[in-house]
């Protein structure tokens, strides 16, 4: 049918033809013996050894890799005898054309035309120049939906944007696991069908379809809305009728194809008719209750109006029921249209950031602003103003197939008109619309019968075509198609584009969904179209799936998912629901916490307390006169610090510390006591060296952050080992002796341990060395614990009752005796079945740090088990206890990642996840978290009502010094821990100060008071 580029240049009655021709085109014709035309008339032969590509349409192309022809003809009509049929059909001015192939020039000639001539009719040129887009413009129309589709997404722009990127609420595509028995309304043109879709999941995935078509006649299209819908609702009636199911009250899907507003996925506000319907009363009105209310007034069956689609959407859902990688639909039919997966967090009009939502673009409307004004034809124009709807769906009525047809009348008018075709014969038939349809295009631009066709419809149309016309005609078709192919393929580029950038990939693999009749039934416009996207978006694999089943089972599937969706829901609200706490469970959780406080105060009650109330011996924060030089370690996880503490008094008071940090191996923690110890003093030694002060016998600060009994500040028996220590022979054990006995074993040095401190009692005082209303602190790492200054007249395990002590809580066996279970979960129950300290620290698991991943672990292996993630699958790593650290959880939950990190962290510990995944498992992590910081608040508001009312305050002032990484890490368990205490102590003004040194500093100074305390009792 073609050959190369060509042009032509009239010199009065002379005409010079202009051909480009690509190298490997000329090669094989060669091969059949075909010599491409020589220069004549002495102009000067150049023949181009490069591929160059065609000039844009109508355009002298440069003297640089082409051949002339100099062609004696009347100025109306060029007949040319150069090629036989080897030149095969290619895509229009292709950039880059395959070897064999020429650039497309449709009008050159046709395997059904005579194998030694054609004939050209070149003034066709003059009317179909601006239906020619290069690439460099498909470019930039592409570029320009892509602004639109941004403007309909924006809150702001979204009033006057042409593209309306309508949210659908379509949350997700299908995952296989749908079942149960639907009805599917299918409204979009001038019949629509109903169908039974029934969905077994279990039968690899067994899809059972029944449908029946009804016909909309035109005054019901045009009539009013009660009349449509009644309409619809008969012949809904009329199916249920002849399936025997009118007895059952079935979910129905509504796939209504015309631009609609929804707030959510059972409402459908109509924005404007299309396709030529007109029914007064609906516009601005939500199509569901118009239904509803038709079915209701017949009351003959009952239905279950699920939810409502445009029929992109359900094209996307019906071909996403076949590939889960499906996440765009296309339209390309009787009208056009595009939909899409996109992020919500770029959606201003929906609520939410999380997830994915179907967006509807609506990209009929692109051009009504006036942005597509420079490439609209006057026939385009044209076209417009004898529409029902003047002015609108500018976009749609340049690419459909409800327009094409007319398109090609109108040029086939005009150039008659002008004696250019028929001779100038225009019959009645010609002059009249809608008798030149898109299948007419169809069917002229088929390879073999294509002129044929042309010759047939021609004459049905009485103008007597002439075998010039037929070719003439046969090219005004294609380049008609051609264009709305290009058209159609800049704004999928553009959606693909954005998919890509949202991915933030370098590389897009994707699927599209496509329906409609130009795109199925047209025999070329498929190849184009995906040929020129390909030239447009060359970093996207698009894989095109073919809706067999039409719209009407994608509107099955959507409610097929909607309820799947609904059902998962329920089930992991319930799950969930367990683990939200209302302000009166935390009353009661801070009643019970100040319960047990009093009974470790008491004497009476004090062994068998499960929150010991320990007194620390520490009687005094700074008063700003401690100096000198001390020691300090931290011992409190796998990890502990040495430090140099130089403390300085004055004006100028001033802590300067120096520390280094020494690891534990598993064996050592869990082997003998002497070992540990050893290990210690091995560590202490070192750092004595380090810092070359090994000699003097200096004042040691020993935070040992383990449940002790003290007996004394510089003496502390370990009550029991936490946080994974089990080492042996330590138990009953003064720490402060064991540790002593480990120096004097290694016989290098000499230390004055002047204080065993937890490492909640060391933050309490690091803190209150800079702030002196310091009265509590609160440890919320890896494990957690509380202590505070309480009157010595309520410490009824020690003598006396003048002052304050520092009382170490051990908060974290609060539980301990069942008095939490009725708020302890399966899966709490779990975590602590294979602990290693089962049974114990019941509070502690419920909040700290070393425990919550494990809970979020639990709860993502029962929900996978159950079929809500991971597609039911549990993979090896989700097995492993420990895997899911509470690190993950902190990044997980931050506002400033988007889902594709949480994909991220996720596939980083072996676990494949979707979209949909991530968010549960980010819902997850965030109830689990949430109820850790309402719980330790709640024990936080029973320490600081004690404290106000020990005082008898009607109103109390206190700072609470903090330290552990999920308190500083987490990015809302502080403010969610803050809300709590203010909502659960009102009359408490109660700040936080964050430790920024550690208890490493808390230890040094609780060892430079109790040096000051003993220089002033000494003297």
């Amino acid at each position: 049918m073609p050959f190369p580029s060509c042009v032509w240049y009239p010199e009065g009655s002379t005409y010079w033809l202009k051909l480009e021709i690509h190298v490997s085109s000329q090669r094989r014709l060669e091969q059949r013996g075909v010599s491409a035309p020589a220069a004549e008339s002495g102009r000067e032969e150049r023949t181009s050894r490069q591929q160059v590509s065609s000039p844009p349409w109508g355009r002298p192309a440069s003297e640089d890799g082409v051949q002339k022809l100099k062609i004696q003809s009347s100025p109306h009509l060029l007949k040319v005898s150069v090629l036989e049929q080897a030149c095969q059909e290619t895509d229009a001015h292709s950039s880059t054309p395959e070897d064999g192939q020429v650039s497309d020039l449709p009008y050159w000639h046709h395997p059904c035309a005579p194998k030694t001539e054609c004939s050209v009719p070149f003034e066709i040129d003059k009317y179909l120049y601006a239906m020619r887009l290069s690439d460099e413009t498909l470019l930039d129309i592409m570029n320009r939906f892509k602004k639109e589709m941004k403007n309909g997404l924006s809150r702001d722009f979204n009033p006057t944007a042409t593209v309306k990127m309508l949210p659908t609420f379509v949350r997700s595509i299908p995952d296989g696991s749908e079942k149960g028995d639907f009805i599917a309304l299918d409204l979009g043109g001038s019949s629509f069908r109903i169908l039974r879709v029934q969905v077994n999941h279990e039968q690899n995935q067994a899809v059972h379809m029944e449908s029946e078509v009804y016909d909309t006649p035109e005054n019901i299209m045009h009539g009013s809305g009660s009349q449509l819908f009644d309409h619809v609702a008969e012949c809904l009636g009329d199916f249920m009728e002849k399936k025997k199911i009118k007895d059952k009250k079935l979910p129905v899907g509504f796939t209504f194809s015309f631009p609609c507003r929804q707030s959510r996925i059972d409402e459908a506000i109509l924005i404007t008719w299309t396709k030529r319907f007109k029914a007064s009363g609906v516009e601005g009105t939500d199509v569901v209750k118009l239904l509803d209310k038709a079915i209701k007034k017949r009351g003959d069956y009952d239905a279950n109006i699920v939810a409502v689609v445009n029929d992109t959407v359900g094209t996307m859902m019906t071909c996403g029921y076949d590939d889960q990688q499906c996440e765009v639909g296309l339209i390309i039919g009787t009208g056009t249209n595009a939909c899409y997966m996109e992020e919500l967090r770029h959606i201003d009009l929906v609520e939410g950031d999380e997830g994915r939502m179907c967006v509807n673009t609506e990209w009929g409307a692109f051009g009504d602003d006036g942005a597509l004004e420079d490439i609209r034809t006057e026939f385009d124009r044209e076209i417009d103003r004898g529409s029902l709807n003047p002015g609108k769906q500018l976009f749609e009525k340049m690419v459909s197939g409800m327009y094409l047809g007319e398109l090609v009348r109108l040029i086939l008018v005009k150039m008659a008109k002008e004696g250019l075709l028929f001779e100038g014969r225009i019959t009645p038939e010609l002059l009249t619309r809608g008798k030149f349809n898109t299948s007419d295009v169809s069917a002229i631009e088929k390879n073999k019968e294509g002129l044929h066709n042309a010759k047939e419809i021609l004459t049905r149309l009485g103008v007597e075509p002439s075998d010039d016309d037929c070719v003439a005609v046969q090219h005004v078709c294609t380049i008609v198609s051609f264009r709305s192919a290009n058209l159609v393929a800049a704004t999928l580029g553009a959606i693909l584009s954005r998919l890509r950038d949202n991915k933030g990939t370098p590389r897009l693999r994707t699927t599209v969904g496509v329906d409609g009749s130009l795109y199925k039934t047209h025999p070329q416009y498929s190849r184009r179209f995906h040929k020129t996207l390909r030239r447009l978006v060359p970093d996207c694999d698009v894989r095109f799936l073919l809706s067999e089943s039409g719209s009407g089972k994608g509107a099955a599937m959507v409610t097929a998912v909607a309820y799947r969706l609904a059902e998962q829901h329920r089930q992991i609200e319930e799950t969930l629901a367990h683990f939200s706490l209302t302000k009166e469970m935390l009353l009661e959780v801070k009643k019970r916490m100040r319960a047990e406080m009093e009974l470790g105060l008491g004497k009476q009650t004090h062994d068998k307390a499960v929150v010991k109330m320990l007194p620390s011996f520490v009687r005094s924060t700074p008063d700003g006169t401690e100096n000198g030089d001390f020691l300090a370690l931290d011992l409190g996880g796998t990890n502990f610090r040495v430090l140099l503490v130089k403390i300085r008094s004055g004006k100028k008071r001033s802590v300067e510390m120096h520390n280094k940090i020494y690891a534990i191996p598993i064996e050592i923690m869990q082997g003998t006591g002497e070992e540990l110890f050893d290990h210690i003093v091995s560590c202490i030694s070192d750092f004595l060296d380090y810092m070359g002060i090994k000699g003097p016998k200096m004042p040691l600060g020993f935070t040992f952050s383990f449940p002790c009994k003290q007996t004394s500040l510089d003496a502390g028996i370990l009550i029991t080992w936490t946080k994974g220590f089990k080492a042996t022979d330590c138990v009953g054990h003064d720490v402060a002796t064991l540790l002593r006995e480990a120096i004097k074993r290694r016989e290098e040095f000499d230390l004055d341990v002047v204080a065993v401190v937890n490492d909640t009692v060391g933050t309490m005082m690091t803190c209150a060395y800079e702030e002196p209303t310091c009265e509590v602190g609160l440890i919320v790492g890896t494990g957690s614990n509380a202590c505070y200054m309480e009157e010595m007249k309520n410490v009824e395990t020690l003598e006396g009752n003048q002052g304050q002590m520092c009382i170490n809580m051990e908060w974290g066996a609060f539980g301990d005796n069942g008095c939490l279970d009725d708020i302890r979960t399966i899966y709490d129950k779990l975590v602590d079945e294979f602990s290693l300290n089962s049974g114990k620290q019941r509070y502690e698991k419920m909040i700290s740090g070393m425990y919550l991943g494990e809970i979020v672990r639990n709860i993502l292996i029962d929900f996978a088990k159950r079929g809500f993630l991971f597609r039911g699958q549990i993979s090896e790593p989700l097995k492993t206890r420990g895997l899911f650290q509470t690190k993950y959880l902190s990044q997980i939950e931050s506002d400033r990642l988007a889902l594709l990190q949480v994909r991220a962290i996720l596939q980083q510990l072996g676990l494949n996840s979707t979209c949909d995944d991530s968010i549960l498992v980010k819902t997850v992590c965030g109830v689990v978290s949430k109820r850790a910081a309402q719980l330790c608040g709640a024990g936080m508001a029973a320490v600081v009502d004690k404290i106000r009312e020990n005082r008898g305050l009607d109103r109390l002032n206190v700072t609470v010094g903090v330290d552990g990484t999920l308190y500083k890490l987490h990015p809302h368990f502080s403010r969610i821990m803050h809300q709590t205490v203010k909502e659960l102590s009102p009359k408490c003004n109660v700040s936080f100060l964050l430790s920024e040194d550690g208890s490493g500093k808390g230890a040094a100074l609780i060892t430079a008071v109790g040096v000051r305390l003993r220089q002033e009792m000494s003297s």
